[in-house]
């Protein structure tokens, strides 16, 4: 190897390696990108998305904040919807459908075209370390790379093991080896490692399928792209919905005692909310069905994604399970559903920047920390890859607070709580979602990106200009009004009260009903500078939600000032808790093993309870 020294090794290639090299490579430091094949760099392991509720919250955040998924799933993207459109707009929740093939071009397009990456075809046999600092790592060929930072990010790969009925074969994904040593080697060197599973369903021809006889599923009539790059996205194929029945069920219990679920076979926790379809029928034992969604997993393959139907039940009873589902009597098999069982590393001993408080320069992103899916990955890989190249140039650190966006969340909710199953986001663990929407995660967060090095100028630019015209609609819309025999008709077809007065186009907006775009159409002439607004529906939208949760938003700022409060409240890393006697023992056991940076850190702590918190407060004033 001609170069065998960098500033930065990522290892592993999925959607943490993706964003940790892309963003430490941005940033100026000169990286290395290890992966044991080239070619499935981001390969959808799963299922062929990305986005979905809160996670589609995490791209729009990752792409606000210069990462790359955003721009790659609108490239691979072939079905756009916004999820949740009947709810609030605090949980509308992008998603997209990918190609599973092109998304890996897009990806080594996009890395290999990065100044300061290089791209390495290896395998990786160990994580070098001397005196609690990592040096670099070794490969299977017994190369040499050194590194001032590693990010760690091996996905499923971990000593995984692969599971279809009473068979288990060793690998990471579906035709690729497991790595078999780095695990263990950390685990002696002193990290507290378990086991996890995770599944996937089965793949069919498309050509089997008999789509006369169930349901279509459609994009969005004006699909909206990730990326504040993108300008243009379309839909290009459509899915299909049908359900299982009681037959369905009757024969998948006729599997369960050959199941590695059920016999003991698997001793990792699996996903509570992506369960698999045995776990469904066992479960929810009054259901008699459950919905499955086929999703096409490109443009060019016949490849059929069964959502819905993740399993490791014996082949035969897969088949004759999936073939008792109206449209699929002869289907036809591509791939089984499978299984897979893999080592991982419990949070709790990383720091907010994603450092491990074992070994100074070692990172860890992805999978290995306990969490569950490709967005969760994806953001971590960033950060990561972030904090690594400020410690490598000695510029401090990075990391979002809960009430700044949903990466704040996960990493806040990984660090301090016990992971007993992989953890997925959910707009229900954000306590301050109506701050913290997918609309203005460029608002949020754009800042910290042109800060960090990872968005240009002209970007930037574009982010200032986007306020202004925001702030410029709304002193508009506050002194434009509208008299009672012109809205009156309009509010009574939308089941709105009329009114008996005229009314600013503000007042008005907060009603449940009324959308903004529709006043804007109603008034008879525009400045030229707002004329421009209103084209940019975006920037409607947003004022629009702003205005309609106007108090709601008001109380949770309070709340965010509150939270800061104790958030500012700092705990030195050296302090002993065993002084403080009133304490529990259990918060004693969990504050020492965590060693929260704040008061706040320590009150979301599971197992520290609320009068803990208040005795450690007046301790340490």
């Amino acid at each position: 190897m001609l170069d065998n020294r960098y500033d930065i090794v990522v290892i592993g290639a999925g959607h943490a390696g993706i964003e940790a090299s892309y963003a430490s490579a941005k940033m100026g430091c000169k990286t290395a990108l290890v992966t044991t094949s080239l070619s499935t760099i981001g390969r959808p392991s799963c299922n062929p998305s990305i986005g979905g509720t809160a996670k589609g919250h995490l791209v729009k955040e990752l792409d606000a904040l210069g990462g790359a998924m955003g721009l790659l799933a609108d490239r691979a993207g072939i079905q756009f919807k916004m999820l949740n459109r009947s709810k609030g707009p605090a949980v509308w929740s992008p998603r997209c459908q990918i190609d599973k093939d092109l998304y890996p071009l897009y990806a080594y397009d996009l890395l290999s075209k990065t100044k300061n990456l290089t791209l390495i075809e290896s395998t990786v046999a160990e994580i070098l370390i001397e005196k609690d600092s990592v040096k670099g790592i070794r490969t299977l060929e017994n190369e040499i790379i050194y590194a001032r930072a590693i990010v760690f990010c091996a996905g499923t790969f971990l000593n995984g093991l692969m599971h279809i009925g009473n068979k288990a074969v060793s690998g990471g994904r579906y035709g690729e080896a497991a790595s078999k040593y780095i695990s263990d080697l950390l685990n002696r060197y002193g990290f507290e490692m378990g086991r996890l599973k995770t599944g996937t369903p089965p793949r069919l021809a498309k050509e089997s399928i008999d789509f006369a006889s169930i349901d279509p599923s459609y994009g969005d009539d004006q699909p909206e792209p990730f990326s504040r790059m993108t300008k243009q996205v379309k839909n290009r194929i459509i899915c299909w919905h049908t359900q299982t029945s009681e037959k369905t069920h009757e024969i998948l219990k006729e599997g369960f005692d050959r199941s590695p679920m059920f016999t003991g076979i698997i001793k990792g926790v699996g996903p509570r909310y992506c369960p698999s379809v045995e776990d469904k029928v066992a479960r929810f034992s009054d259901k008699t069905s459950h919905r499955i969604l086929l999703e096409p997993e490109g443009l060019s393959s016949n490849s059929i994604y069964v959502n819905g139907f993740s399993t490791s039940l014996p082949e035969d009873i897969q088949e004759r399970g999936i073939r008792s589902i109206k449209g699929l009597e002869n289907a036809e098999f591509l791939r089984y559903g499978y299984a897979i069982e893999y080592d991982f590393f419990f949070p709790y001993q990383l720091k907010y920047t994603l450092e491990t408080k074992l070994v100074t320069g070692l990172f860890f992103a992805g999978q290995i920390n306990g969490t569950s899916g490709y967005e969760e990955a994806a953001v971590q890989g960033f950060v990561a890859g972030v904090n690594a190249a400020l410690k490598v140039k000695s510029e401090g650190e990075f990391f979002l607070n809960r009430s700044e966006a949903y990466i704040g969340v996960l990493i806040d909710d990984l660090v301090n709580k016990n992971t007993e199953e992989p953890y997925r986001i959910f707009t229900s663990l954000a306590e301050y979602r109506l701050l913290l929407r997918q609309d203005n995660a460029d608002l949020r967060l754009m800042e910290y990106g042109y800060q960090l090095g990872l968005l240009s100028e002209e970007e930037f630019e574009k982010l200032t200009e986007k306020k202004l015209k925001i702030n410029l609609l709304n002193k508009y819309i506050k002194n434009v009004k509208l008299k009672a025999d012109e809205i009156n008709n309009y509010l009574e077809q939308i089941n709105e009260t009329p009114v008996f007065d005229s009314l600013d186009l503000y007042q008005l907006t907060k009603r449940s009903n009324v959308q903004l775009m529709d006043l804007l159409n109603m008034t008879n002439s525009f400045p030229v500078a707002i004329k421009s607004v209103i084209l940019e529906p975006e920037v409607v939208e947003h004022l629009q939600a702003e205005i309609k949760y106007e108090g709601y938003i008001a109380r949770q700022l309070r709340e965010v000032e509150n939270f800061k409060e104790n958030e500012n409240r700092r705990i030195p890393p050296n302090f002993d808790y065993d002084k403080v006697s009133s304490i529990s023992n259990e918060a004693r056991e969990k504050l020492k093993k965590i060693r929260p940076a704040s008061l706040g850190q320590a009150s979301r702590i599971s197992g520290v309870s609320a009068s803990d918190v208040a005795i450690l407060s007046i301790f340490l004033k």
